[in-house]
């Protein structure tokens, strides 16, 4: 379980892509891998993955398999890129976003990019069976950070209106239009409305 509180971004140091696997190595620094051992729970831009190894100089190694690959970006991760990384919460912790799972339902696309002053807006495209999930003023998670929704936007998107310190710490403020993000949906929405639904269709 994470926050949805990126903890900020860092480098892959290797990504061997094979048919069915991607292996992985992300260069954390210090602070952030300390106590980190195999077998823990990293947040890598939103996707849950388990530490298989760190070395002495907190390079820590993960392996994504195809079902994994196919919902998420990690199927284009390259070499070199910043991904946003956050380790999973302790009992105790301040929550300041919203519980987040690790677990991606697809991407989304940054449909438009709008920069004024210190606030950038993005346009996000989902699936069109996901924005009854997204409401206006709710929590979705993208690329791993917790974000209030800002406006729906016809029937398959929605804005998001970004603080400069949510780019500095996350990998957001790299996004240009066309860009493939990863998208988490508020699981006590979800359960909300899948609950009205079925009582509403069961009374007919």
């Amino acid at each position: 379980m994470y926050t949805g509180i990126t903890q900020g971004t860092f480098e892959v140091t290797r990504a061997e892509h094979l048919p069915d696997l991607l292996r992985y190595e992300v260069q954390l620094s210090n602070e952030l891998a300390e106590g980190l051992v195999p077998g823990a729970s990293v947040s890598i831009d939103g996707v849950c993955q388990t530490v298989v190894t760190i070395n002495e100089a907190h390079q820590v190694a993960f392996e994504a398999i195809r079902e994994t690959l196919d919902l998420t970006t990690l199927s284009e991760l390259k070499t070199g890129q910043q991904v946003a990384v956050e380790r999973s919460a302790r009992v105790g912790d301040e929550v300041g976003g919203h519980d987040v799972a690790g677990h991606v339902v697809g991407t989304g696309e940054i449909l438009k990019l709008v920069q004024e002053g210190h606030v950038c807006d993005l346009l996000v495209g989902v699936s069109p069976e996901w924005i009854k999930y997204i409401q206006t003023k709710g929590f979705v998670a993208v690329d791993g950070s917790s974000l209030t929704v800002g406006e729906i936007e016809d029937t398959a998107a929605f804005w998001l209106h970004l603080i400069p310190e949510t780019l500095r710490l996350t990998n957001l403020g790299s996004k240009v239009e066309g860009s493939q993000v990863n998208i988490e949906l508020d699981a006590r929405t979800v359960a909300i409305v899948d609950t009205v639904e079925r009582v509403l269709s069961e009374r007919g």
